[in-house]
């Protein structure tokens, strides 16, 4: 179910439309880079590529950067990517981070929300109109101790409230049903899939009032998914296990991240190109 307070940020969204939007930055960790939703060329596209095109068919001309690196947390993000995103001057701006501080063993909900606060305010203090998210609870998908969902559960109120104060519009992401459906991820169980993806892209073309987005892409219900066998369900969790799970580990245990080395896929503002139909 969706919280009341998307509904208030539906209706802030809704007085923006009349804005004409030029320059769109996104900055954050892996989901904003686009994992998992490969673009067809050996990258990935992800919600923040597909909300700029929904931007872009309605504001022709927009130009976009994305600066996000998977790996990053909170403090990293700002450090690294604040003052290039301010520098480009956007008028469009998403801020999303939380998600890897919540897997690190030292953890502080306020100190990771104030970071995201600091980055909502540089970027509205240029003239941004700026988007951020809640974190959706990943304990159920990767069947993890209950301590991860009260972390997560905690940042997001602290999230919430930052929003709040800043006049950020916020994609409540923890708060929809669909959020939790396992279809709308990837085999990591961490990152979208391309369906998740394209509906976070949809809600947030909504949550911003464009005239094209129709009413969001999260509010939908699917049809349930069909039962499963214990033992397949085991199968699965030991195979993700392997896949996953040990590999992170082992670089947790030497203090680096698939990010290490990596720069961001879009670092300039460029033309948003529209997919042909």
């Amino acid at each position: 179910m969706v919280v009341p307070l998307v509904a208030l940020v539906w209706h802030h969204a809704r007085a923006m439309t009349a804005r004409r939007f030029e320059r769109y930055v996104a900055v954050g960790d892996s989901s904003t880079e686009g994992l998992d939703d490969p673009d067809g060329a050996g990258g990935f596209r992800g919600w923040a590529d597909r909300f700029a095109e929904h931007v872009a068919a309605e504001h022709p001309g927009l130009r976009y950067a994305n600066l996000a690196v998977r790996g990053r947390v909170a403090a990293e993000i700002e450090a690294t990517q604040l003052a290039p995103a301010i520098a480009m001057k956007p008028d469009l701006a998403t801020v999303v981070a939380g998600m890897n501080d919540l897997l690190r063993p030292r953890w502080n909900a306020a100190r990771v929300a104030s970071h995201v606060g600091q980055m909502v305010r540089g970027l509205a203090a240029v003239g941004a109109t700026v988007i951020t998210f809640t974190i959706p609870d990943v304990s159920r998908r990767m069947r993890l101790p209950r301590t991860l969902s009260r972390k997560t559960q905690e940042l997001n109120v602290a999230l919430r409230d930052v929003a709040t104060r800043t006049g950020a519009i916020l994609l409540d992401l923890a708060a929809y049903e669909l959020a939790d459906d396992p279809r709308m991820w990837a085999v990591d169980r961490l990152h979208g899939n391309p369906e998740g993806h394209a509906r976070i892209a949809d809600e947030l073309a909504y949550l911003l009032g464009l005239p094209g987005a129709g009413t969001g892409g999260l509010r939908s219900r699917i049809p349930p998914p069909p039962p499963r066998r214990r033992r397949d369900v085991l199968r699965e969790d030991l195979a993700w296990a392997a896949r996953y799970v040990a590999p992170w580990a082992w670089r947790r245990m030497r203090g680096v991240t698939l990010g290490d080395g990596r720069d961001p896929k879009r670092p300039t503002l460029t033309p948003v190109v529209l997919p042909r139909e």
